[in-house]
């Protein structure tokens, strides 16, 4: 067993792997969200305007021109503030207890600024040094931060919906919480044609268009409403931006990184406490 200055010396030698894999993690988010907010924006008017123009054309020439531009303004504003949520993902809010150190990070475009956040885990797993970053709080920083990315793809795309449904594009008949619903739908779920769409079918809702064809033909179907609407979807997104997907690359390797890194730590954080129990043992024995 190595004497414990030297494990010591590893787990020091290890923090500073550990700030070292923080700071091009804050890197490479800062660049990738930017570009993921960009295109984002784009993608969601493009996916409004597929709903509106190929999906629900008729629904959409119902409304007169204000009622067009209106609609149009709402996706915009929806649209930025994707973007401006995205950005923010960068900036994980300061745990209640024991907050870590500011980590500084710039990006190609300028510096910026992030604090490291962890939560409960960060109380837990730095009680000898409180001041240093470990993986683990670094694995729960990425974690919380690429859940609240889903998250705001999620949000906004039931938003966008809701004011489809708003603007009589989207069936009346859908209830808000099947818009919600839809908007966390898995893609395998789903049909979906075009990026960024999902067409669901509902069973137990008419749609208008079978209430009539069952009447023509003497039919009685079960009641089934087929829905055209957005899903942003991340995979779809970083498909449409090469630069995005390139992050997204580094963000991986990244992630491998930190696993080598939390098995070497804790297996260094055992090594330190069976040589502090060792040397424990040999102080407190007394010989008869």
């Amino acid at each position: 067993m190595a004497s414990i200055g030297r494990i010591e010396q590893d787990i020091a030698a290890l923090n500073q792997a550990v700030a070292g894999l923080a700071k091009e993690f804050c890197n490479v988010y800062t660049d990738y969200l930017k570009l993921l907010g960009e295109t984002a924006r784009q993608q969601l008017i493009v996916a409004a305007y597929h709903v509106c123009t190929q999906s629900y054309s008729t629904q959409f020439l119902a409304l007169s021109v204000n009622q067009q531009q209106k609609l149009q303004q709402g996706l915009r504003e929806l649209a930025h503030q994707l973007q401006d949520n995205l950005l923010a993902q960068a900036q994980p809010p300061t745990p209640l207890e024991a907050a870590l150190p500011a980590v500084d990070c710039v990006s190609s475009d300028g510096g910026t600024e992030l604090q490291m956040a962890t939560g409960n885990a960060t109380k837990t797993a730095n009680l000898d040094s409180p001041d240093q970053l470990s993986p683990q709080d670094l694995a729960h920083w990425h974690e919380a931060l690429e859940q609240g990315i889903v998250y705001e793809l999620q949000s906004v795309s039931h938003a966008t919906n809701r004011l489809l449904q708003q603007a009589n594009i989207l069936p009346q008949k859908l209830p808000d919480t099947l818009l919600e619903v839809a908007s966390r739908v898995e893609t395998s779920e789903v049909s979906t044609r075009r990026p960024n769409l999902l067409t669901v079918v509902i069973e137990g809702i008419e749609s208008p268009d079978r209430e009539e064809k069952d009447e023509e033909e003497g039919e009685e179907a079960t009641p089934i409403l087929q829905m055209v609407a957005v899903h942003l979807r991340l995979s779809d997104l970083e498909f449409a931006n090469p630069a995005a997907t390139a992050n997204r690359t580094k963000l991986r390797n990244l992630t491998a990184q930190l696993k080598t890194l939390g098995r070497q730590y804790y297996k260094k954080q055992q090594e330190r406490t069976i040589a502090l129990a060792e040397a424990a043992w040999r102080a407190s024995w007394i010989e008869d």
